[in-house]
């Protein structure tokens, strides 16, 4: 069954939580992640759990999206290889506050990115297909 594709768009710290509880546990190549610094825009494919719309405790859907953040000044990569163009990351949240956005992933590893104001775009670019892999957390 075809699920519908989305786009959500984040201009306030409000809407970015939504983009990064849709983003919890995405798996980034980081070969997909770039910053365009002519357009001031960072952009990255990701492969998401679609957390909103999953059925069971034991599976789920993932799918191809891409993230893209504009008014960038400057990015800064914390312990993320990016001469291991096939190395992933797994993103953990993405927070905002005072032009400064930051992704959250696995290991400690962190991109930093200076803005002017908020705005970014998390859009599905592909049918999602089914997973057994549910992304699990301990509480500890």
């Amino acid at each position: 069954v075809y699920k519908r594709q989305f786009a959500v768009l984040a201009h306030d710290v409000q809407d970015l939580s939504v983009v990064s509880s849709l983003l919890q546990d995405a798996i980034v190549p980081v070969f997909d992640m770039v910053y365009l610094e002519k357009e001031a825009t960072f952009a990255s494919a990701v492969n998401r759990f679609r957390w909103e719309d999953c059925e069971t405790v034991t599976s789920g859907e993932r799918v191809h999206a891409g993230l893209r953040f504009d008014r960038v000044n400057k990015v800064q990569y914390r312990q993320i290889d990016r001469n291991g163009p096939d190395r992933f990351i797994f993103l953990f949240s993405i927070a905002y506050d005072a032009g400064v956005v930051v992704g959250h992933f696995a290991g400690g590893a962190a991109i930093r990115l200076e803005v002017d104001g908020l705005l970014c775009v998390l859009k599905d670019l592909d049918v999602p297909w089914p997973t057994i892999w549910r992304p699990e957390h301990n509480s500890d």
